[in-house]
Protein backbone atom coordinates (compact mmCIF):
# COMPACT_ATOMS: atom_id res chain seq x y z
CA UNK A 1 0.00 0.00 0.00
CA UNK A 2 1.29 3.46 -0.86
CA UNK A 3 2.15 5.66 2.16
CA UNK A 4 -0.02 8.79 2.31
CA UNK A 5 1.96 11.95 2.99
CA UNK A 6 0.60 15.04 4.71
CA UNK A 7 0.67 16.85 1.35
CA UNK A 8 -1.36 14.03 -0.32
CA UNK A 9 -3.88 14.24 2.49
CA UNK A 10 -4.26 18.02 2.19
CA UNK A 11 -4.60 17.87 -1.63
CA UNK A 12 -7.24 15.13 -1.52
CA UNK A 13 -9.12 16.99 1.20
CA UNK A 14 -9.12 20.20 -0.81
CA UNK A 15 -10.35 18.33 -3.87
CA UNK A 16 -13.20 16.75 -1.94
CA UNK A 17 -14.21 20.11 -0.53
CA UNK A 18 -14.17 21.75 -3.96
CA UNK A 19 -16.39 19.03 -5.40
CA UNK A 20 -18.92 19.45 -2.57
CA UNK A 21 -19.11 23.18 -3.29
CA UNK A 22 -20.70 22.61 -6.71
CA UNK A 23 -24.52 22.92 -6.49
CA UNK A 24 -26.33 19.67 -7.22
CA UNK A 25 -28.36 21.10 -10.10
CA UNK A 26 -25.96 23.76 -11.37
CA UNK A 27 -23.60 23.71 -14.33
CA UNK A 28 -20.02 24.23 -13.11
CA UNK A 29 -17.80 26.14 -15.50
CA UNK A 30 -15.02 23.54 -15.21
CA UNK A 31 -15.16 19.77 -14.86
CA UNK A 32 -13.90 18.71 -11.41
CA UNK A 33 -11.24 16.01 -11.33
CA UNK A 34 -12.49 12.90 -9.53
CA UNK A 35 -11.23 9.38 -9.15
CA UNK A 36 -14.09 7.68 -10.99
CA UNK A 37 -16.10 8.58 -14.06
CA UNK A 38 -19.73 9.67 -13.73
CA UNK A 39 -22.58 7.50 -14.94
CA UNK A 40 -24.30 10.39 -16.67
CA UNK A 41 -23.12 13.75 -18.02
CA UNK A 42 -25.16 16.82 -18.96
CA UNK A 43 -23.15 19.33 -20.99
CA UNK A 44 -24.79 22.69 -21.72
CA UNK A 45 -23.69 24.78 -24.69
CA UNK A 46 -23.43 24.90 -28.46
CA UNK A 47 -23.52 21.51 -30.25
CA UNK A 48 -19.84 20.93 -30.98
CA UNK A 49 -18.42 22.41 -27.78
CA UNK A 50 -21.02 20.70 -25.58
CA UNK A 51 -20.27 17.35 -27.20
CA UNK A 52 -16.55 17.63 -26.53
CA UNK A 53 -17.26 18.72 -22.95
CA UNK A 54 -19.58 15.74 -22.45
CA UNK A 55 -16.99 13.30 -23.80
CA UNK A 56 -14.27 14.76 -21.58
CA UNK A 57 -16.54 14.67 -18.53
CA UNK A 58 -17.45 11.00 -19.05
CA UNK A 59 -13.76 10.11 -18.99
CA UNK A 60 -12.48 11.18 -22.40
CA UNK A 61 -12.65 9.31 -25.70
CA UNK A 62 -9.49 7.35 -24.85
CA UNK A 63 -11.58 5.57 -22.23
CA UNK A 64 -13.47 3.98 -25.15
CA UNK A 65 -11.24 4.12 -28.24
CA UNK A 66 -7.77 2.60 -28.41
CA UNK A 67 -5.05 3.02 -31.02
CA UNK A 68 -5.87 1.34 -34.35
CA UNK A 69 -9.49 0.49 -33.60
CA UNK A 70 -12.48 0.74 -35.94
CA UNK A 71 -15.22 3.05 -34.70
CA UNK A 72 -18.84 3.12 -35.88
CA UNK A 73 -21.08 6.08 -35.04
CA UNK A 74 -24.87 5.83 -35.43
CA UNK A 75 -26.56 9.25 -35.51
CA UNK A 76 -29.96 10.11 -37.02
CA UNK A 77 -29.71 11.42 -40.57
CA UNK A 78 -32.62 9.48 -41.98
CA UNK A 79 -34.68 12.53 -42.97
CA UNK A 80 -33.63 15.10 -45.56
CA UNK A 81 -34.21 18.01 -43.19
CA UNK A 82 -31.90 20.79 -41.92
CA UNK A 83 -30.57 20.68 -38.33
CA UNK A 84 -33.03 23.30 -37.09
CA UNK A 85 -35.92 20.88 -37.76
CA UNK A 86 -34.56 18.67 -34.92
CA UNK A 87 -35.34 15.45 -36.80
CA UNK A 88 -31.65 14.60 -37.27
CA UNK A 89 -28.52 14.73 -35.13
CA UNK A 90 -26.73 18.06 -35.42
CA UNK A 91 -23.74 17.61 -37.75
CA UNK A 92 -21.44 19.45 -35.33
CA UNK A 93 -22.29 16.88 -32.64
CA UNK A 94 -21.36 14.00 -34.92
CA UNK A 95 -18.26 15.77 -36.22
CA UNK A 96 -17.05 16.39 -32.67
CA UNK A 97 -17.48 12.70 -31.82
CA UNK A 98 -15.52 11.69 -34.93
CA UNK A 99 -12.77 14.20 -34.17
CA UNK A 100 -12.39 12.94 -30.61
CA UNK A 101 -12.34 9.33 -31.83
CA UNK A 102 -9.60 10.18 -34.32
CA UNK A 103 -7.56 11.97 -31.65
CA UNK A 104 -7.90 8.88 -29.46
CA UNK A 105 -6.30 6.77 -32.19
CA UNK A 106 -9.15 5.40 -34.28
CA UNK A 107 -7.90 3.85 -37.51
CA UNK A 108 -11.25 4.02 -39.28
CA UNK A 109 -14.48 5.87 -38.46
CA UNK A 110 -17.75 4.99 -40.17
CA UNK A 111 -20.93 7.02 -39.68
CA UNK A 112 -24.01 5.03 -40.70
CA UNK A 113 -27.79 5.13 -40.89
CA UNK A 114 -30.40 3.18 -42.84
CA UNK A 115 -32.04 6.32 -44.20
CA UNK A 116 -35.70 6.77 -45.11
CA UNK A 117 -35.31 9.61 -47.60
CA UNK A 118 -33.14 9.71 -50.72
CA UNK A 119 -29.50 9.11 -49.75
CA UNK A 120 -27.97 12.16 -51.43
CA UNK A 121 -30.70 14.42 -50.09
CA UNK A 122 -30.05 13.17 -46.54
CA UNK A 123 -26.33 13.85 -46.88
CA UNK A 124 -26.87 17.37 -48.18
CA UNK A 125 -29.85 18.64 -46.20
CA UNK A 126 -28.74 17.36 -42.79
CA UNK A 127 -25.21 18.69 -43.16
CA UNK A 128 -23.79 15.34 -42.01
CA UNK A 129 -21.35 15.26 -44.92
CA UNK A 130 -19.18 17.79 -43.04
CA UNK A 131 -17.99 14.87 -40.91
CA UNK A 132 -15.91 13.59 -43.82
CA UNK A 133 -13.54 16.48 -43.13
CA UNK A 134 -12.28 14.34 -40.23
CA UNK A 135 -9.41 12.11 -41.46
CA UNK A 136 -10.27 8.44 -42.10
CA UNK A 137 -13.99 9.14 -41.70
CA UNK A 138 -16.77 8.03 -44.06
CA UNK A 139 -20.47 8.89 -43.91
CA UNK A 140 -22.58 6.05 -45.29
CA UNK A 141 -26.36 6.18 -45.76
CA UNK A 142 -26.86 2.45 -46.31
CA UNK A 143 -30.07 0.88 -47.57
CA UNK A 144 -29.04 -2.00 -49.87
CA UNK A 145 -29.42 -5.55 -48.52
CA UNK A 146 -25.77 -6.32 -49.20
CA UNK A 147 -24.71 -4.09 -46.31
CA UNK A 148 -26.64 -6.12 -43.71
CA UNK A 149 -25.79 -9.39 -41.95
CA UNK A 150 -28.14 -11.89 -40.33
CA UNK A 151 -27.89 -12.22 -36.53
CA UNK A 152 -29.82 -14.06 -33.84
CA UNK A 153 -31.04 -12.56 -30.57
CA UNK A 154 -31.24 -15.30 -27.92
CA UNK A 155 -32.56 -12.85 -25.30
CA UNK A 156 -35.37 -11.66 -27.57
CA UNK A 157 -38.95 -12.20 -26.43
CA UNK A 158 -40.37 -11.46 -29.87
CA UNK A 159 -37.50 -10.34 -32.10
CA UNK A 160 -35.41 -13.51 -32.32
CA UNK A 161 -33.42 -12.61 -35.42
CA UNK A 162 -32.81 -9.68 -37.73
CA UNK A 163 -30.31 -8.22 -40.20
CA UNK A 164 -27.93 -5.56 -38.90
CA UNK A 165 -25.60 -3.18 -40.72
CA UNK A 166 -22.16 -4.76 -41.12
CA UNK A 167 -20.19 -1.65 -40.03
CA UNK A 168 -21.99 -1.86 -36.68
CA UNK A 169 -21.21 -5.55 -36.23
CA UNK A 170 -17.59 -5.17 -37.35
CA UNK A 171 -16.72 -2.14 -35.22
CA UNK A 172 -14.40 -2.35 -32.24
CA UNK A 173 -16.23 0.60 -30.70
CA UNK A 174 -19.87 1.49 -31.33
CA UNK A 175 -21.23 4.94 -30.43
CA UNK A 176 -24.92 5.89 -30.51
CA UNK A 177 -25.54 9.57 -31.29
CA UNK A 178 -29.30 10.11 -31.62
CA UNK A 179 -31.17 13.38 -31.66
CA UNK A 180 -33.81 13.88 -28.97
CA UNK A 181 -37.21 13.70 -30.62
CA UNK A 182 -40.76 12.48 -30.23
CA UNK A 183 -42.15 9.50 -32.09
CA UNK A 184 -45.80 8.96 -32.98
CA UNK A 185 -45.71 5.23 -32.17
CA UNK A 186 -42.89 4.78 -29.64
CA UNK A 187 -43.46 8.03 -27.72
CA UNK A 188 -39.82 9.09 -28.04
CA UNK A 189 -36.94 8.25 -30.35
CA UNK A 190 -33.66 8.29 -28.43
CA UNK A 191 -30.78 5.82 -28.18
CA UNK A 192 -32.81 2.59 -27.95
CA UNK A 193 -35.46 3.48 -30.51
CA UNK A 194 -32.70 4.90 -32.73
CA UNK A 195 -31.20 1.42 -33.09
CA UNK A 196 -33.99 0.63 -35.55
CA UNK A 197 -31.81 2.59 -37.97
CA UNK A 198 -29.21 -0.19 -38.02
CA UNK A 199 -31.54 -3.00 -39.12
CA UNK A 200 -32.84 -3.83 -42.59
CA UNK A 201 -36.51 -4.55 -41.93
CA UNK A 202 -38.12 -2.01 -39.61
CA UNK A 203 -41.67 -2.75 -40.71
CA UNK A 204 -41.89 -5.96 -38.66
CA UNK A 205 -41.57 -3.83 -35.52
CA UNK A 206 -44.84 -2.13 -36.43
CA UNK A 207 -46.68 -4.89 -38.31
CA UNK A 208 -45.84 -8.09 -36.44
CA UNK A 209 -44.37 -7.39 -33.01
CA UNK A 210 -45.15 -5.16 -30.08
CA UNK A 211 -43.00 -2.16 -30.99
CA UNK A 212 -41.70 -1.52 -27.49
CA UNK A 213 -40.79 -5.13 -26.75
CA UNK A 214 -39.01 -5.45 -30.10
CA UNK A 215 -37.01 -2.28 -29.37
CA UNK A 216 -35.83 -3.81 -26.10
CA UNK A 217 -35.08 -7.14 -27.79
CA UNK A 218 -32.86 -5.36 -30.31
CA UNK A 219 -31.06 -3.50 -27.51
CA UNK A 220 -29.75 -6.83 -26.23
CA UNK A 221 -27.94 -7.34 -29.55
CA UNK A 222 -26.87 -3.76 -30.29
CA UNK A 223 -25.32 -2.20 -27.19
CA UNK A 224 -23.33 1.00 -27.73
CA UNK A 225 -20.10 1.45 -25.81
CA UNK A 226 -21.03 5.11 -25.46
CA UNK A 227 -24.30 7.01 -25.87
CA UNK A 228 -24.25 10.70 -26.75
CA UNK A 229 -27.71 12.20 -27.09
CA UNK A 230 -28.07 15.47 -28.97
CA UNK A 231 -30.64 17.46 -27.03
CA UNK A 232 -29.35 20.80 -28.23
CA UNK A 233 -32.70 20.88 -30.02
CA UNK A 234 -35.65 18.68 -29.02
CA UNK A 235 -38.56 17.84 -31.32
CA UNK A 236 -41.33 17.69 -28.75
CA UNK A 237 -44.18 16.64 -31.06
CA UNK A 238 -44.92 15.41 -34.59
CA UNK A 239 -41.88 13.16 -34.60
CA UNK A 240 -40.02 11.43 -35.99
CA UNK A 241 -40.14 13.34 -39.29
CA UNK A 242 -41.70 16.64 -38.23
CA UNK A 243 -42.31 19.46 -38.70
CA UNK A 244 -43.18 20.00 -35.08
CA UNK A 245 -42.53 22.13 -32.02
CA UNK A 246 -38.80 22.47 -31.42
CA UNK A 247 -37.45 23.19 -27.95
CA UNK A 248 -33.87 24.32 -27.33
CA UNK A 249 -32.43 22.74 -24.16
CA UNK A 250 -28.88 23.21 -25.55
CA UNK A 251 -27.76 20.04 -23.76
CA UNK A 252 -25.72 17.02 -24.81
CA UNK A 253 -26.09 13.92 -22.63
CA UNK A 254 -23.38 11.24 -22.38
CA UNK A 255 -23.55 7.85 -20.69
CA UNK A 256 -22.54 4.22 -21.07
CA UNK A 257 -26.11 3.26 -20.06
CA UNK A 258 -28.72 3.47 -22.84
CA UNK A 259 -31.63 3.27 -20.42
CA UNK A 260 -30.30 5.98 -18.12
CA UNK A 261 -29.47 8.26 -21.05
CA UNK A 262 -32.94 7.87 -22.53
CA UNK A 263 -34.65 8.27 -19.15
CA UNK A 264 -32.71 11.45 -18.39
CA UNK A 265 -33.54 12.90 -21.81
CA UNK A 266 -37.25 12.24 -21.33
CA UNK A 267 -37.04 14.24 -18.11
CA UNK A 268 -35.51 17.26 -19.87
CA UNK A 269 -38.55 18.96 -21.34
CA UNK A 270 -42.13 18.70 -22.47
CA UNK A 271 -43.36 16.03 -24.86
CA UNK A 272 -46.63 16.56 -26.67
CA UNK A 273 -47.28 19.61 -24.53
CA UNK A 274 -46.78 17.97 -21.14
CA UNK A 275 -44.17 16.57 -18.81
CA UNK A 276 -43.58 12.84 -19.17
CA UNK A 277 -41.86 10.47 -16.75
CA UNK A 278 -39.47 7.81 -18.11
CA UNK A 279 -41.66 5.14 -16.51
CA UNK A 280 -44.46 6.23 -18.84
CA UNK A 281 -42.44 5.30 -21.94
CA UNK A 282 -43.06 1.58 -22.32
CA UNK A 283 -39.77 0.53 -23.94
CA UNK A 284 -37.67 2.47 -21.42
CA UNK A 285 -39.57 0.93 -18.51
CA UNK A 286 -39.34 -2.56 -20.02
CA UNK A 287 -35.61 -2.22 -20.74
CA UNK A 288 -34.98 -1.32 -17.08
CA UNK A 289 -37.14 -4.22 -15.89
CA UNK A 290 -35.19 -6.63 -18.12
CA UNK A 291 -31.87 -5.45 -16.71
CA UNK A 292 -30.52 -3.37 -19.60
CA UNK A 293 -29.90 -0.27 -17.51
CA UNK A 294 -31.10 2.15 -14.85
CA UNK A 295 -34.31 4.11 -15.19
CA UNK A 296 -33.73 5.89 -11.85
CA UNK A 297 -31.16 8.17 -13.45
CA UNK A 298 -31.38 10.74 -10.62
CA UNK A 299 -29.74 8.21 -8.29
CA UNK A 300 -26.70 7.74 -10.52
CA UNK A 301 -23.43 9.63 -10.35
CA UNK A 302 -24.13 12.77 -12.39
CA UNK A 303 -21.83 15.51 -13.63
CA UNK A 304 -23.02 18.77 -15.17
CA UNK A 305 -20.80 21.10 -17.16
CA UNK A 306 -21.30 24.31 -19.08
CA UNK A 307 -19.27 25.61 -22.02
Amino acid sequence: MKNITRRDFLVSGALGASIMMFPALGFPAKVPVVDTCPDLVFAHGDPGAATIAAINAIGGMKRFVKQGQKVCIKPNFSFANPPEAATTTHPEVVKAIAEEAKKAGAKQITIVDNVLHREEACLEKTGIKVCEMVPDTLVKPLTSSRFFRHVTIPEGKQLKETRILEPVLDADVFIAAPVAKSHSAAGVSLSMKGMMGVIKNRMVFHAIYDLHTAIVDLAFRVKPDLVIIDATRLLSDHGPGGPGKVLHPKIVIASTDMVAADAATVSLGEWYGRKVKPQQVKHIAEAAKRGLGRIDWENLKIRKVKV
